[in-house]
């Protein structure tokens, strides 16, 4: 495993294992810093206190004592702890910085990453660069919010390996040195102001990714969106938008026909198999970031004309008697629902429903025009049900749950239709997680005959 050589710090605290703050700690007592662990949640029984303690971590667990800040230089927090801690206040009010695991992993391999971020599409995009860039012979490896903690891979990356991230606005709140080679924002959407309070919080949080990029680096942006326009004036990386509005000289665009990089051709449109436009602005940031990485036109053709999406994520499940199948279960908000219905030009037929946040719902109207049938369950059936006699949906049926609603849809389906499950909700009323209830509407279709 590599070791940090570019840090100052001797003394770290390391708040909350999970898998980041695990990976973190190993990393930092392989690189011969002295680490404290204080973890709320676990206890002295766990083999992983065991094991961290057994590496000579100072471990402690249970609460969140002040004493853990003595002698302390800088924290590694895991992501999902707000900075209301009361360990993170007090180390705001005694000027110890605070950073994340991504830190780690970008002081060990910096100039072979391609990070990625925005409010919406980052796996799929993240999946996509990885994919052409295997597909075209580059050795490449993929971590970060997606699943994999950064650290783990950065320290065992090979020097000819790129090292593909996805990143939350969680993580790179907590960021001094990191810079990606190349950059990508997606989009700038209103979102996790429970943890940034502010939209303006949320934006800067993201824009962190190209904060310390050079004049050598590359960001890719959506230049459809107002806020990165304005957002990228100030970087001093080479700027690379994306467009599925126009023409670009230095960028990737599409038109009618078919998916550009700068002046060259890349790929008919008509070859592609992810549906939608919002993916399109995904697969033109992928492309320009697997061009500017190496990868060769037949790789990413390879790619586009195979890749059917990222599962639950307006995945392609299966034609049946000529209804096409999607489970779009990562749509627990209603700006997701509404891409996923724009995505299609066929009759719909709509699954929705799951946990009531409150919403009215009344945002999807002008997006239900190609639904002809909506099938509602759980807690919003009802708000949704009225939803769709208001904006004049022929059929609404109410139904129990995920594997009720796809047998009822498939029962008035016509061959054509496309029967899509965006519940517009998050699924903790009837399910643990939206994996969970995708999976339950995956199981479903296959049982059809």
């Amino acid at each position: 495993m590599k070791k940090l050589t570019d840090f100052n710090y001797t003394h770290v605290l390391v708040l909350g294992m999970a898998k980041s703050g695990t990976a973190a700690t190993k990393l930092l007592l392989a690189s011969g810093i002295d680490v404290r662990v204080n973890d709320m949640k676990a206890s002295e029984d766990d083999e992983i206190v065991r094991t961290l303690t057994s590496m000579g971590a100072e471990v402690i667990v249970g609460s969140h004592p002040l004493s853990v800040l003595d002698d302390i230089e800088v924290i590694v927090k895991n992501p999902g702890i707000p900075y209301e801690n009361t360990i993170i206040e007090e180390a705001q009010n005694r000027n110890i910085p605070i950073i994340t695991e991504i830190e780690l992993a970008g002081r060990l391999v910096e100039e072979s990453i391609v990070g990625i971020t925005g409010s919406n599409g980052k796996t799929t995009t993240t999946t996509l660069t990885e994919a052409m860039l295997a597909s075209s012979n580059q050795p490449v490896k993929v971590a970060g919010n997606i699943g994999t903690v950064a650290t783990d891979i950065a320290g065992s990356l090979a020097e000819d390996e790129r090292l593909v991230l996805e990143l939350s606005s969680f993580q790179l709140l907590g960021i001094e040195k990191f810079k990606p080679k190349i950059a990508i924002l997606l989009n700038i959407y209103e979102a996790h102001i429970d943890y940034h309070k502010t939209f303006e919080n949320y934006k800067n949080a993201k824009y962190a990714i190209f904060k310390n990029q050079t004049s050598e680096d590359y960001l890719i942006y959506n230049a459809d969106d107002p806020n990165l326009i304005d957002a990228v004036k100030h970087a001093k990386s080479i700027k690379v938008p994306f467009s599925v509005n126009r023409k670009l000289e230095g960028g990737a665009w599409i038109d009618e026909e078919s998916i550009y990089f700068k002046d060259e051709k890349i790929i008919d449109r008509k070859m592609i198999v992810l549906v939608g436009i919002h993916n399109l602005e995904n697969i033109l940031a992928s492309v320009a970031a697997a061009k500017l990485s190496g990868a060769s036109n037949e790789g990413i053709q390879k790619v586009l004309t195979t890749f059917s999406g990222v599962k639950h994520r307006l995945q392609y499940v299966d034609k049946v008697n000529g209804r096409f199948f999607y489970n779009d279960s990562k749509a627990t908000n209603i700006l997701a629902t509404q891409k996923a219905l724009s995505s299609f030009e066929q009759p719909i037929i709509l699954l929705a429903g799951g946990l009531d946040r409150g919403n009215e719902f009344t945002d999807l109207i002008p997006f239900l025009k190609n639904v002809k049938v909506m099938v509602v369950f759980g807690e919003t059936a009802d708000k949704l049900k009225s939803l769709a006699e208001d904006a004049g949906i022929p059929v609404v049926l109410k139904v129990t749950d995920v594997m009720n609603a796809t047998e009822k849809a498939y029962q008035v389906s016509e061959e054509g239709d496309v029967i899509l499950l965006s519940p517009a909700c998050a699924s903790w009323d009837q399910y643990r997680t939206f994996e969970e209830r995708g999976d339950m509407f995956i199981q479903a279709v296959h049982t059809l005959v």
